[in-house]
């Protein structure tokens, strides 16, 4: 048996297969106690963990230990006079009209970061030696308190030589063998300083968090006799097993959102899908993300709480609305949705459990969009009272009756997501015409037709069971890791050039297939090559993706070839002589497949259920029918709008000029008639 445990910010999420058969589960999440919520999950799905061969797991608790500031108590090393760069960080401002900006606020304070005598060029090349005997005493002082947990070392230029940062580590390690000791080389060996040094100080923040976490989850699978193979899911779309976080758990931020993306493209190019823009909604936020050809856009950095974090992670951005996203009224009266949430405790008012404020799943209850009685299959009471309730105040505000203010909250919620698909469409030189939309979360599959319509995208594919994509999305996904490595090389060196980036990429190559085999994995390896780059004179790069192929008689005239076409999608041109553009990051991805996973339509619901039902869709009320998944293949012709299909965990919206019709894979396509 392989199992995929998804913990999300209102539901964790479980995925099992055994003997090619898929079984799902769904409960609410323990955010507290992240592992307690893992937990009920194999329980509900009745898992025997002495039979689970391959367990995958995805949480948000670094990222929460993150946003939440409880992380580990965290000592900075860094070079003498670079004492301020995370308070320095950057002039610009995020938000440029507010008079009361303040920068983010770093992970520890200026009394935690002890200088170290120490000096590398941008070379590589020693200036000042570092002096053990000097540094040893330093040390001795400095973390002799024991005030920390956590040792984050990030010297200049360690990028280029990471010499004296093993120096320093080891005398670390030796003076006080009980701390976490995390490198800016094993973490990002890329240049710029400020945001090298906050990828390290943030790595170091969360790792004791996460051992100390995976310990625990390891522990009471120990306790029900598990023997199988543990894997994390990272923020660049793979797994790696269990050890592999011991070295850089910073990789884990958005496993979940990840997964999900990765499930996307499983499941859509069983159907012969690869350009998708995939909608991932679920209680606490909403994840887009762009595939072209079967492969998500990875970005070289994300941040969290405005803070960067310089780690490959596949380019998903982020907005507040998710089923547990609020509803309310901003200073000028004008109706707001997120991004402050319910989440799991208290959640929307309709669970129960004490919310007081209306929420977009509140809001879908009031319209009708969603059935009490149906709500996770019939397997979670719901009030459709209390989440009328708590819409009057708002309605009153607003002079609005409660159906047309839940009418209007889920449109403004559509208009975030909108805006959330065109930054990684038209923004990144791409057309969201060109592409499928592919939406699952609980609440994905309600608001894409909506959303498709004002992006002009015609077709839409529903996963079966797509309300724990993401729990199904870690078993698909590989085992992956990057080695990035920054090193400036000016194509004007001709042939000298091409001649360095195989050399560069030999080199890493050669390192990363030694992770893996420490990692114990054996497999044959895939590998994926790309490089940072730029005209020689603008601040910032873009990636430029090298077939494999090509490596081999790689040639600087390619390069530049390669690099104007890609320029030219993001920026409308990018012709130019050699002379002027140069190779700043080298990024080498390296991947192995996992066993064949069979598709997620296996196990679902074959019950045909076929009926009537009302909703209050843009501004009225509609008759709608009332289907469940088996219930559309049934019907030759497909489906037409209104209607509203129920899928165990989620539900589907099908508006006027849409039809809904089910593939060979148990997809459900949605086409909107010209």
């Amino acid at each position: 048996m392989r199992v995929g445990v998804e913990v999300g910010g209102t539901f964790t999420d479980l995925v099992a297969i055994e003997d090619g058969r898929v079984r799902v589960a769904k409960v609410p999440s323990v955010p507290a106690r992240p592992d307690e919520g893992a937990m009920a999950s194999l329980a509900a799905g009745g898992i025997d963990l002495a039979t689970v061969a391959d367990l995958v797991h995805g949480s948000t608790v670094a990222t929460n230990a993150i946003l939440e500031r409880k992380g580990a108590p965290v000592a900075l090393l860094t070079t003498r006079g670079f004492r301020d760069v995370l308070f320095l960080q950057r002039h610009n401002r995020t938000q440029i009209y507010d008079l009361f900006y303040k920068k983010p606020e770093p992970v520890l304070a200026r009394r935690d970061i002890l200088e170290i005598d120490e000096r590398m060029n941008g070379q590589g090349e020693v200036v000042e030696a570092l002096d053990e005997t000097a540094t040893a005493a330093q040390l001795a002082e400095f973390l002799g308190t024991g005030r920390y947990k956590s040792v984050a070392i990030c010297l200049l230029n360690g990028y280029a030589e990471p010499k004296h940062e093993r120096q320093l580590a080891a005398l670390v390690a030796k003076q006080f063998p009980d701390l976490t000791i995390t490198c800016s080389a094993d973490v990002t060996r890329e240049f710029r300083e400020y945001e090298r040094t906050s990828t390290t100080t943030l790595a170091a923040y969360v790792q004791p968090v996460i051992d100390s976490y995976l310990r625990r989850f390891e522990s009471q699978l120990a306790e029900q006799k598990f023997t199988g193979r543990f894997s994390i899911m990272q923020s660049n779309g793979g797994r790696l097993p269990v050890a592999g976080m011991s070295r850089n758990a910073i990789t884990s931020l958005f496993s979940g959102p990840a997964a999900g993306v990765m499930g996307a493209v499983r499941q859509a190019g069983l159907s012969g899908y690869g350009d998708l823009i995939t909608l991932d909604m679920g209680g606490t936020s909403t994840d887009v993300c762009l595939v072209a050809d079967g492969k998500p856009n990875l970005s070289g950095e994300t941040e969290v709480d405005g803070l960067p974090i310089r780690t490959p992670v596949l380019d998903i951005v982020t907005v507040g609305a998710g089923g547990g996203s609020i509803c309310w009224q901003d200073d000028g009266g004008m109706l707001r949705v997120g991004p402050e949430s319910a989440g799991a405790d208290p959640g929307p008012a309709c669970y129960g459990r004490g919310g007081t404020r209306p929420a977009i799943t509140d809001a879908h209850m009031v319209r009708g969009t969603i059935r009490a009685e149906e709500f996770l299959g019939g397997h979670m009471d719901v009030d459709k009272d209390a989440a009328a309730n708590v819409f009057k105040d708002l309605s009153e505000n607003l002079d609005m009756s409660l159906e047309e203010t839940a009418d209007s909250a889920v449109r403004v919620a559509d208009a975030n997501i909108v805006g959330a698909i065109q930054l990684v469409s038209t923004e990144r030189g791409r057309d969201p015409r060109d592409y499928v939309l592919v939406p699952f979360g609980g609440a994905g599959p309600l608001h894409a037709a909506r959303v498709a319509e004002e992006l002009d995208i015609s077709t839409i594919l529903v996963p079966p069971n797509a309300g724990v994509l993401s729990a199904y999305g870690l078993l698909a996904s590989d085992f992956l890791q990057y080695e990035t490595l920054t090193r400036r090389i000016a194509l004007s060196e001709g042939e000298a050039a091409a001649d360095q980036v195989q050399t560069l990429f030999g080199e890493m190559l050669d390192r990363i297939t030694r992770s893996f085999r420490d990692l114990g994995i054996m497999d044959d390896l895939t590998y994926s090559y790309s490089l940072d780059m730029r005209f020689i004179g603008q601040a910032f790069e873009i990636t430029v993706d090298i077939d494999a192929d090509l490596l081999p008689g790689m040639t600087a005239g390619t390069l530049l070839e390669l690099f104007n076409e890609a320029h030219n999608r993001v920026f409308s041109f990018g012709e130019s002589g050699m002379h002027r553009a140069e190779i700043v990051s080298f990024r080498l991805g390296a991947s192995a497949a996992p066993e064949v996973v069979p598709a997620l339509n296996e196990g679902i619901s074959d019950k045909v259920v076929k009926g009537q039902t009302q909703i209050f869709d843009r501004g009225e009320w509609r008759q709608c029918v009332l289907l469940s998944r088996a219930a559309i293949a049934l019907e030759t012709n497909g489906v037409p709008g209104p209607a509203l299909v129920e899928d165990g965990t989620s539900t589907i919206f099908v508006p006027n000029d849409w039809t809904a019709t089910v593939d060979d894979q148990d997809n459900i396509l949605l086409k909107w008639k010209d």
